[in-house]
């Protein structure tokens, strides 16, 4: 899979997932921090584990809980890459 693509629809997944309609996929950056309170888009640990939901349904991938999920993943960048990684 493309990774500009898996990037994209992965922006897509945050922003229907946690109910960020005001945000656009192109305003998320690859390496902004999805889950810093003061420069991310503050996302929680509630959005932690929707996304994780969302990505074990589309990708077929588990993260395990929020905290270990927030962990791992901090970007899209590192999000897609973690993905590309799981399905080979």
């Amino acid at each position: 899979m493309d990774i500009e693509i898996l990037k994209h629809d992965l922006k897509v997944l945050i922003i229907e997932d946690c109910e960020k309609e005001d945000i656009e996929p192109q305003d998320i950056k690859d390496d902004l921090e999805l889950f810093s309170e003061e420069i991310g888009l503050e996302l929680d640990s509630l959005d932690a584990l929707q996304i994780s939901m969302g990505l074990q349904k589309k990708y077929g991938i588990r993260l395990g809980d929020s905290k270990e999920f927030r962990r791992r993943v901090t970007t899209i960048q590192k999000l897609a890459e973690y993905i590309q990684e799981q399905n080979g």
